[in-house]
């Protein structure tokens, strides 16, 4: 099997002499990748072609334009051999057939719900690197501790308004699916089920589910009196002056806290009916493309020279984001706020990359509006809602 395999590439490296550079050329691996990870590529590189004398070229693009140009570039045979990609991209990029089944060696070290993300049924199409998810930052100087529970939650909002301690118990932004979907999660609501493969089903629709209702009915009743109805920017505002006990939002913010001098911790939302929440995770990793020459040296590197402590912990250096990698994982969780976050997305949820998901956000958001300003009860406004987000759907199918 070495030996065919060394044939193999001594054959690509040959044809590979008489192609030009830039495109995905028999021989010669071609990787798209942002000015983050780059500099880890560059470095991980020269292990490679050393040991297989296979030149790789890294060309830094910016992260928001790789999908796109992969869209019109690979089809044309300009494209790349390997990307680096968010994981909500994949059900466009596999509708258009621009990416490409994967096997992964060392499937078993990666987090569940990095694999789960880049999961489409039985097949896996990327190798997930990184993870975020939202969880609950907690002021120490008001509470001591998070609470575990949703009923302690409930109580700890309720007893602290206006209380000598802080003008609030809790503050998220709204209206924010996002940020609500933990809640949803926790009590049994989802967004999309799946067929009989795994793939989400975009006509099962969970968003006024019992469980989704519940969470909406949950959440309206504090927000009646007891939690701020405030965006993003007011709710930083709030936390970081101490207004308030605890605080929803995701690792980006601990910047600002730790600016503003506030003695912070960082977990999971408590359980809901004896439930883990599961917020949206969002996952980024590398990607084959299905018009790569080079789809064998392609999963080797990635498996061989991507997929190990070192390089994955590599990344999270010079990038903050927690690894999926589980021995990297635990170097990282050092820090207790990657500690925190990994903790939360444990549970996690990949973002349903499908691309009906676009006709989900706005009737949703609209729902959220509705119910925690009291102008609408939870069940009318998400009947309302899935209603709304299925005629879209099935208008475009």
């Amino acid at each position: 099997m070495k030996k065919a395999l060394t044939l193999l590439i001594v054959f690509l490296m040959l044809v590979g002499l008489v192609q030009t550079v830039g495109a995905s050329t028999p021989g010669q691996l071609l990787i798209w990748a942002d000015d983050t990870r780059t500099p880890v590529l560059e470095d991980v590189k020269g292990q490679f072609e050393e040991e297989y004398g296979v030149s790789v070229i890294i060309q830094e693009k910016p992260f928001g334009d790789i999908r796109d140009d992969l869209a019109i570039e690979a089809p044309a045979g300009e494209g790349p051999d390997i990307i680096v990609g968010a994981h909500d991209w994949m059900g466009e990029l596999i509708a258009n057939g621009l990416i490409e089944e994967i096997t992964l060696f060392s499937e078993d070290k990666f987090m569940n719900a990095g694999i789960e993300a880049f999961s489409w049924g039985e097949e896996l199409y990327g190798v997930p690197y990184a993870i975020e998810a939202v969880g609950l930052f907690y002021n120490k100087d008001i509470i001591d501790e998070a609470p575990a529970t949703f009923e302690e939650f409930k109580e700890l909002v309720i007893n602290l308004r206006n209380s000598d301690k802080a003008d609030y118990g809790f503050v998220m932004p709204q209206p924010d699916p996002y940020h609500s979907f933990p809640f949803f999660s926790g009590f049994g609501g989802y967004v999309f089920g799946t067929d009989a493969n795994g793939v989400l089903n975009p006509l099962d629709i969970g968003l006024n589910n019992e469980g989704s209702v519940r969470a909406l009915s949950e959440l309206a009743k504090l927000y009646d009196g007891y939690i701020p109805n405030v965006d993003y920017p007011t709710m930083m505002s709030i936390f970081t002056a101490g207004d308030a006990a605890m605080m929803l939002t995701g690792p980006w913010a601990v910047a600002d806290i730790r600016a503003a001098g506030i003695d912070y911790g960082f977990t999971s939302l408590p359980t809901m009916d004896g439930n883990e929440p599961r917020p949206f995770v969002g996952v980024q990793g590398f990607m084959v493309s299905s018009f790569s020459e080079n789809k064998i040296l392609s999963q080797l590197f990635l498996n061989d020279f991507v997929a190990n402590e070192d390089v994955m912990y590599r990344f999270y250096e010079i990038d903050d984001r927690p690894p999926t990698f589980i021995p990297a994982g635990e170097r990282a969780s050092e820090d207790p706020d990657t500690a925190g976050v990994l903790a939360s997305a444990e549970f996690a949820v990949p973002m349903p990359a499908i691309t009906e998901m676009a006709a989900v956000w706005s009737a949703w958001e609209d729902a959220i509006s509705l119910s925690l300003t009291q102008e609408q009860d939870a069940q009318e406004a998400l009947d309302n809602a899935v209603q709304q987000i299925l005629r879209t759907i099935e208008e475009g199918m």
